[in-house]
């Protein structure tokens, strides 16, 4: 809090040197009465821009008296309002939902940037199984599930095989998704406990440069944001090749005079059940419940409170080699070990309250809370190191999660100047019992424990960040992050207790100058890092580095040729003073020193006619590591080019079609790329039809049944009676051609 109460003087200060400005304010609502965040509000032909606050106000200082706002935010209609200042000195306006219209994204400076948020529009036009593919919309991210459905998947961008979240910040309503000190692997990332239907938005940025971002914020991160009100209850049953069944539910709880009120609350339930397309049934199965209450508990202040519940079990056939299906042993779609497999759940208890603070200020708190299990078998080797009993191990953890931030937000003038200033501060606890790595047979002996403690990890942080706009066309954002760790582990097995503490700052600079109506630059700077394993960090003469650093930098821009195009370019670089990998089946962390990242990056969006939409991403990516000789350096499953893109076209008789397209170059397996993993180019389709409150759906992913492999891995590994071991590519096939059918109604 001291951090707060010196920013509140800082400001308070810099208020007093305001010359005076007459500033315009106003408010924006939707269809709900609730406030719109992050809506863009621009002065026609001007360059005065603003943004509106949580609780939608906004203000700003024309250069006339009489003006042109436009009022825009996705999924929104835009509205243009004529102001005069003389007549009216603030505005109220409700948006009315709408679609996104290339012609009315504009490349000046907004709170988010459009393109960077994946709305309902998206979700509706892909085919999505569950919350963890809604990611594939980030440009150049790409997934891939290798056990079961159940496991969380694996995440590969901007050169990082990310494994399961090293990599990635992920977050969902301001909780933290990634897991610290994981039983599987650092930053374990599920994101299955999220209902697809639920997601208002999800927003993304990529890069070092986020004051407000920590731990696991270096190739990016993505922000999940639930509904805060339901428009209409929801019934909607799916069903789909490989015995796959799904049905989701969302109903409103309080009656139209409470929500009248500005008082909504709402549960939502989703089941799911597949066997999946191997020859050994999965029995995958996954329940999801989320209650959630959003509301106005005083003048200018809001509670929201949420309750989940998620449970997930299944079955898995792993990864395979490849000499295994040429010799015609198994398919395809067969297994070496089908008794791999896992169950998972996650509770969580959220709370935020909002508070405007003055007239251009807010102070908002969230506490939160979640209670984890975690059991997996695996068997990726299968008889290399036990040529009687086989290979499997079983990863096995409770965990109970509690979490704090208090973010402070406020705008004032400094002379000419207007400073968009946030500060926050917080901590995460992680508290960790049994976390255990033991090789099993059949999931029930334990054949030898390799690990077994308890993991206390506490991460204390605070940030501030500052928007100012230097001049017309030019913006400058500084921020500092200071992050602070303390890592404890208890081993059982020997019964030494280790600790370790360290912080790290971080400090971003970015510049963003609008040039011209149609183009705007970006220059981007910063520090992140993610945290290493608790087991390692307190390990004496470690050679893994505690909270190794992450340098970024990104220089590119917007541009809008045409009113219907528009296209973003960036060049990027980003450095890592010290990459690991966990090796689950040992039980230790392998450093492998210094690596650098080069690439380029395209996005082009071009709206055809109103109703057809059409978009690509395309990413050249080089990844080295710094420390090995040339012929070693390859960094093993980094993507060096991808491309994913389609069509969408919307009729306003209710019909909609998008097919969509994802490419996957061939890339290094291993160090020296003496293996290779084969890319793909794989195709989905959805096609869907509403009318009055009944909406009908089909999708079908790799609509061309392409052969394909989802994940791959080096590996050794020696088959049953196999006289030596073998180390060549092991994979899990990609889907074969899968139908999917869909009825929902709203009410």
């Amino acid at each position: 809090m001291r951090l707060h109460l010196l920013l509140s003087a800082f400001l308070f200060i810099a208020s007093l040197t305001v010359q005076g400005q007459q500033s315009f304010t106003g408010r924006v609502l939707d269809g709900n009465s609730l406030p719109v965040h992050g809506a863009n509000i621009k002065v026609v032909d001007a360059n005065v821009v603003s943004a509106t606050d949580p609780f939608g106000y906004f203000s700003l200082v024309p250069e006339k008296e009489e003006f042109l706002l436009e009022v825009s935010h996705i999924g929104y209609e835009t509205r243009i309002v004529p102001v005069n200042t003389q007549k009216q000195h603030e505005l109220n306006l409700v948006l009315e939902e709408g679609n996104l219209q290339l012609s009315e994204v504009s490349v000046t400076a907004e709170k988010e940037n459009k393109l960077n948020i994946i709305g309902q529009v998206d979700l509706k036009l892909r085919a999505i199984n569950n919350s963890q593919e809604v990611l594939r919309a980030v440009s150049g991210l790409f997934i891939a599930q290798h056990a079961g459905g159940g496991k969380a998947e694996q995440i590969f961008l901007r050169g990082f095989d990310i494994d399961h979240g090293t990599d990635i910040a992920l977050s969902v309503d301001g909780v933290p998704v990634n897991m610290v000190s994981h039983a599987h692997g650092q930053g374990y990332s599920d994101l299955h406990f999220v209902i697809p239907e639920t997601i208002e938005r999800v927003h993304f940025e990529k890069g070092t440069y986020y004051a407000d971002k920590g731990n696991f914020n270096t190739a990016g991160f993505a922000e999940f944001r639930t509904k805060k009100s339901l428009n209409n209850n929801l019934i909607k049953i799916e069903g789909g090749d490989f015995g796959t069944f799904r049905t989701v539910g969302m109903v409103n709880l309080l009656p139209q005079k409470l929500q009248e009120k500005q008082q909504h609350a709402f549960i939502a339930t989703e089941l799911f059940r597949s066997d999946g397309y191997f020859e050994s049934p999965q029995g995958f199965k996954r329940f999801n419940l989320l209650g959630k209450y959003h509301g106005k508990v005083g003048e200018d202040s809001w509670l929201t409170a949420s309750l989940s519940s998620f449970y997930s079990d299944w079955s898995a056939s792993g990864q395979i080699p490849e000499r295994a299906v040429k010799s015609g042993q198994i398919t395809r779609f067969g297994a070496i070990d089908d008794t791999e497999g896992g169950e998972t759940s996650r509770q969580n208890v959220n709370l935020s309250f909002l508070h405007k603070a003055g007239q251009n200020g807010w102070l908002k708190h969230q506490a939160y809370f979640s209670n984890y299990d975690f059991e997996l078998y695996s068997n990726f080797t299968f008889f290399l190191n036990d040529p009687v009993n086989g290979d499997q191990i079983k990863q096995k953890e409770n965990r109970n999660l509690f979490g704090y931030q208090s973010t402070y937000s406020k705008d004032v003038w400094l002379g000419s100047w207007k400073v968009a200033t946030q500060s926050g501060v917080g901590f995460r606890y992680d508290n960790v019992d049994n976390n255990e790595l033991n090789r099993t047979i059949a999931k029930e002996t334990i054949n030898e424990r390799i690990a077994f403690g308890d993991v206390d990890e506490t991460n204390v942080f605070a940030f501030v960040e500052a928007k100012w706009s230097l001049a017309a066309k030019l913006e400058m954002t500084t921020g500092l992050r200071m992050d602070y760790f303390q890592f404890n582990y208890a081993d059982k097995l020997t019964g030494v207790e280790s600790s370790k503490n360290q912080g790290l700052l971080s400090p971003k600079l970015r510049f963003d100058y609008l040039m011209n109506s149609n183009v705007s630059l970006f220059l981007k700077s910063g520090i992140g890092f993610h945290s290493n394993d608790s087991r390692v960090a307190v390990t004496p003469n470690s050679v893994s580095e505690t909270l190794p650093k992450a340098f970024g930098v990104d220089l590119g821009g917007t541009l809008k040729p045409s009113a219907n195009l528009l296209v973003t370019v960036a060049l990027w670089a980003l450095r890592l003073d010290q990459e690991f990998v966990y090796v689950g089946d040992e039980g230790i962390v392998e450093p492998s020193g210094k690596t650098l990242r080069r690439g380029i990056e395209t996005s082009v969006r071009y709206q055809v006619t109103s109703s057809l939409f059409l978009d690509t991403d395309l990413t050249f990516t080089r990844a080295r590591a710094l420390e090995a000789a040339e012929n070693e350096a390859y960094i093993p499953l980094a993507p060096s080019v991808t491309a994913a893109g389609g069509a969408t076209w919307k009729s306003k008789t209710g019909f909609s079609v998008s097919l969509r397209y994802r490419y996957l170059h061939d890339r290094p397996a291993n160090e020296d790329y003496s293996l290779e993993a084969k890319g793909y180019f794989v195709t989905d389709a959805v096609l869907g039809y509403t009318k009055g409150r009944y909406n009908v759906g089909l999708s079908v992913e790799n609509l061309l049944n392409t052969e394909w492999n989802e994940a791959q891995f080096a590996t050794e590994s020696r088959l049953y009676n196999e006289p030596i071991s073998v180390e060549e590519i092991h994979f899990t096939p990609g889907t074969p051609l899968f139908v999917k059918g869909s009825v929902s109604f709203s009410f």
